[in-house]
C-alpha cells in the first residue's frame, strides 16, 4: 500500500507541475495560455486542484494567470470551490497582489456562504475598496452588488458605498458605479426611487448634487453646498 500511495502523490504532483507549466513566461499583464489551461480543466475536472494550487505558488505570474484562469471557471462551475472556501477567505483574501484580488472579488459571490461567513465575505470586499489598484476597487464593487443578492440586509450600506465611488471614483469605477446602480434599481424599486428619484429633487451624495439621476448644474458649476447623505429610504 505504501508504494501505491506514493505513486498516486508522484502522479498528482506531476499533473500539478504540468498544468503550472502551462502558466509560466512573460509578465503578470498577460494571461498567457490561462484560456488553454481553463478549457483543459473544464475538459478534466479532476485537474482543477492542480490549477488552484497555483494561487499559493512563489511566482507571481503564474499567480495572477491561475486566479484568471479559476474566476473563469467558476463561472461555469462555483461548485468547484466549494472544497477551498476556507482559503478563498483566509489565505488568498489576504494576499496583496493585485491580480488575485480582483479575481477572488469576482468569486467570492458565486459561492453560498453562511450567516457568519457572509460577515467575513463581506469585510474582504469592503477591505478591496481600499485597495491602491482602481481594478481591484472597481470589481469590488461588482462583488458587493452581486453579493446583496444572498446579503440583502447589506443592500443599504452597499448601495452607500456605490453611489459615493460612482461620484468620486476613477472613470472606470463611475461607469460600473452607473452600470450597477442601475441594475440594482432594476431588481428593487424601492431602490430605483432612491437612487433615481421621480421627484424634482437634489440627492446630495458628499457634496455632489443628482437632479432626477443626473449631475445637476450646480454640482457641474462647482457651486453644490451639499455635505451629506440625503437619501432617506436608506437611513
Amino acid at each position: 500500500m505504501g508504494w501505491a500511495n506514493e505513486s498516486m502523490l508522484e502522479s498528482s504532483e506531476m499533473t500539478t507541475s504540468s498544468i503550472l507549466r502551462k502558466l509560466r513566461g512573460g509578465d503578470r499583464r498577460s494571461i498567457g495560455r490561462s484560456n488553454e489551461v481553463v478549457a483543459e480543466v473544464l475538459a478534466r475536472p479532476e485537474l482543477f486542484g492542480a490549477l488552484f494550487a497555483g494561487l499559493s505558488v512563489d511566482d507571481p505570474v503564474v499567480r495572477a494567470r491561475a486566479a484568471d484562469a479559476v474566476e473563469k471557471i467558476s463561472v461555469i462551475h462555483p461548485e468547484f470551490l466549494r472544497p477551498y472556501r476556507t482559503t478563498l477567505i483566509g489565505e488568498l483574501a489576504r494576499c496583496e497582489q493585485k491580480e488575485v484580488r480582483w479575481h477572488i472579488a469576482q468569486i467570492l459571490p458565486r459561492l453560498q456562504w453562511n450567516s457568519g461567513e457572509r460577515q467575513v465575505v463581506y469585510r474582504i470586499l469592503v477591505d478591496y475598496l481600499r485597495d491602491s489598484s482602481s481594478i481591484v476597487k472597481t470589481f469590488a464593487m461588482q462583488g458587493l452588488a452581486d453579493f446583496t443578492t444572498q446579503a440583502p440586509e447589506r443592500r443599504p450600506a452597499v448601495l452607500r458605498q456605490l453611489q459615493n465611488l460612482t461620484a468620486h471614483g476613477t472613470p472606470a469605477m463611475r461607469a460600473r458605479g452607473r452600470t450597477l446602480l442601475a441594475d440594482l434599481s432594476k431588481a428593487n424599486p424601492s431602490i430605483k426611487r432612491a437612487v433615481f428619484p421621480s421627484s424634482r429633487r437634489l440627492i446630495g451624495v458628499r457634496g455632489k448634487c443628482y437632479l432626477d439621476g443626473v449631475l445637476c448644474r450646480l454640482s457641474l458649476l462647482g457651486l453644490c453646498t451639499s455635505k451629506s447623505i440625503c437619501l432617506r429610504a436608506l437611513s
